[in-house]
């Protein structure tokens, strides 16, 4: 009777267990991370009798979670690309937002032309060309909005990327803890209980949200985290925190760097909120900003250029009508010599839309763009003979020491510092220069038109006659014979004369000072023409059609978040349905197993009873 007893306590106790689990797992139904737990059973060593032998009962082997470590990986992985598809899409609609806002560049750049063209209809109304000055007013300050709300985005990333790496590093000291106690429970238990497991899983998920991660389970029980370049993040019972540093060249810029202030891995970092933080200023706010500043740059020198071809209403030849900062040289923390750079542009035309970084090894200069690309450099980098490459201009100085570097920003600033010079109506030079005449008797019926060449020139708007002797030869106000090349223009005086035609012996060709300068609209319809005129991109790309490709580039960045988020959306979906239907508490399963352990008990309880009466019937006996 003994054991009979003995079997029915173990299948009372056994059932308890059972019960105990169900009932945990009903009440943790709604807690996130958290993994359905099952009890294994296995019977007791039997009894050997006779030729035969007798079952002892059932042992609780263990209370393990229902766990894949595959199904648990991926949901993981899909937590990290929806953690970085979600950020990406957020920062890309805030952009276009900006970009598709009242600071609409393209309005401006319209309202601004309009008024050139009202202008050019009446070039002598003061209100017209007030209104022009106005509208000039608002182009520049649609430029500086615009190129504020960027530096205001730009200062948002860097202080999330504090915070994100500030939440990472809490997350690993959690984990790190976490192994220490599951190391702990193992070493003494045998097996580390199922709901740390789950906590230790929780926050790992949180975690690969934040960052890009791979982890390593390790026979202790515990794992290890690594970042997805590398970088240790959890080894053990130690986490390694990641730190934030200056930009080498740019104190305002955040770097990721790693553990106690080790290499910046920015670069290095592609998962998780993180990922697309460091991502998005790289390759979506970093491009937007040179391009805006490419845009104010294309601008100021189309327009300043045209303007410098006419005259005002004093007769005075235009000056700058609107200016923008050049390249900016930012020197490397780093550097221990005193070397300078000076940097200028010299070819708005062949200026890429890019950065460089100017290297000195201790012997030669060297310069690639932010990309790591060489680029070859021409010159020497003295004032005479300065380095020239990709439509730039640098003059080295000082005394650069073996591994100083030198950023140029050619652009980015530009868009900032872009304003409006002409402060007067009076001052806006609508009037063409000069008046060019054809002989009445010349032979050809070439034209000519002369343009300034140098507006400082102190005989300027003298009048000149040019007579040709022959096709090829010429003399200017009876001076001497001059060779005439097809094609090339005649300067003289500070004026260029262009020719469309060959002239013949004896063509004659007069130059004046244009002595209607008030009612003249000849340069304000050449810059009515500037809208399309191109000057980026080899001359191709006109100041509206590169705020479109800004307008192209940040709206093809964020129809792809989008649609990265929504492929990854479904595919966390997607993972967390495979990982609960494995881990996931089913309350009508939870009510079976409720039903079944129950009656388990019930019985188990019954043989227990029933052993009970007959140990007592067998007393009985006895005594009787």
């Amino acid at each position: 009777m003994a054991d009979m007893l003995s079997t029915g306590v173990s299948g009372l106790l056994a059932s308890q267990i059972g019960l105990s689990t169900v009932s945990h797992n009903v009440a943790n139904v709604n807690t996130d991370g958290y993994s359905r737990q099952v009890v294994s059973f296995g019977a007791r060593l039997p009894e050997g009798q006779a030729g035969y032998y007798i079952g002892t009962g059932v042992n609780t082997v263990a209370v393990q979670r229902a766990y894949s470590e595959f199904l648990n990986s991926s949901l993981w992985s899909a937590s990290s690309g929806q953690g970085r598809a979600s950020t990406m899409a957020s920062l890309t609609s805030q952009l276009n937002n900006q970009l598709a806002g009242s600071s609409n560049l393209q309005t401006s750049l319209d309202s601004f032309y309009g008024a050139v063209q009202d202008m050019a209809n009446a070039p002598s109304d003061a209100a017209s060309r007030q209104v022009l000055l106005a509208r000039a007013g608002g182009l520049a300050t649609t430029f500086r909005a615009l190129s504020g709300q960027f530096s205001q985005l730009s200062g948002q990333i860097q202080q999330q990327i504090r915070d994100t790496v500030d939440a990472i590093n809490v997350d690993t000291q959690s984990i790190a803890k976490l192994n220490e106690k599951i190391r702990s429970f193992s070493s003494t238990e045998g097996m580390p209980p199922a709901d740390l497991l789950d906590q230790r899983d929780a926050l790992v998920k949180k975690l690969a949200g934040e960052v890009g991660i791979s982890v390593v389970p390790q026979n202790d029980n515990t794992i290890s985290v690594f970042a997805g370049n590398g970088q240790a993040l959890v080894t053990g019972t130690e986490s390694h925190a990641l730190g934030t540093a200056a930009n080498v060249y740019d104190a305002t810029r955040v770097e990721v760097v790693g553990a106690g202030g080790g290499n910046v891995i920015s670069g290095r970092i592609g998962g998780g909120a993180l990922g697309a933080l460091l991502d998005f200023r790289s390759n979506v706010l970093d491009p937007a900003q040179i391009q805006l500043g490419r845009a104010a740059q294309a601008m100021a020198s189309a327009f300043n250029a045209q303007h410098a071809q006419g005259v005002d209403l004093h007769g005075d030849v235009g000056g700058q009508f609107f200016s923008a900062s050049g390249p900016t040289v930012q020197g490397a923390s780093t550097n221990a010599g005193s070397g300078t750079v000076a940097a200028s542009i010299t070819d708005l035309g062949a200026l890429p839309a890019k950065e460089y970084v100017l290297s000195f090894d201790g012997t030669a200069w060297s310069m690639r763009d932010t990309s790591g690309n060489a680029v070859a450099l021409g010159g020497s980098g003295t004032s005479t003979d300065p380095f020239t490459a990709a439509g730039l201009s640098l003059v080295v100085g000082g005394s650069a020491s073996a591994g100083d570097s030198f950023r140029v920003q050619p652009s980015r600033d530009a868009a900032a510092s872009f304003g409006v010079v002409v402060d007067q109506p009076d001052k806006i030079a609508a009037a063409a220069p000069f008046v060019v005449a054809a002989g009445n008797a010349n032979a050809s019926s070439t034209t000519a038109r002369a343009s300034i060449a140098d507006g400082s020139d102190p005989a300027l708007f003298n009048a000149a006659s040019i007579v040709f002797s022959s096709p090829t030869s010429y003399s200017i106000d009876g001076g001497p014979a001059q060779t005439f090349t097809a094609g090339q223009p005649i300067v003289h005086n500070g004026w260029s004369m262009q020719f469309d035609g060959a002239p013949q012996a004896g063509d004659s060709f007069s130059l004046t000072a244009n002595s209607n300068a008030q009612g003249d609209n000849a340069n304000a319809l050449m810059l009515g023409k500037v809208a399309n005129l191109g000057v980026l991109d080899g001359g191709v790309t006109s100041t509206g059609r590169a705020y479109s490709q800004l307008v192209g580039q940040v709206g093809s960045a964020g129809a792809l978040a989008k649609d990265d988020l929504t492929t990854q959306t479904a595919v966390y979906h997607q993972a967390m349905s495979s990982q609960q239907s494995v881990s996931g508490v089913n309350l009508d399963e939870e009510a079976a197993n409720l039903l079944r352990y129950q009656q388990a008990y019930q019985a188990s309880a019954q043989v227990i009873s029933t052993a009970n009466n007959i140990f007592g019937a067998l007393l009985s006996a006895v005594k009787g």
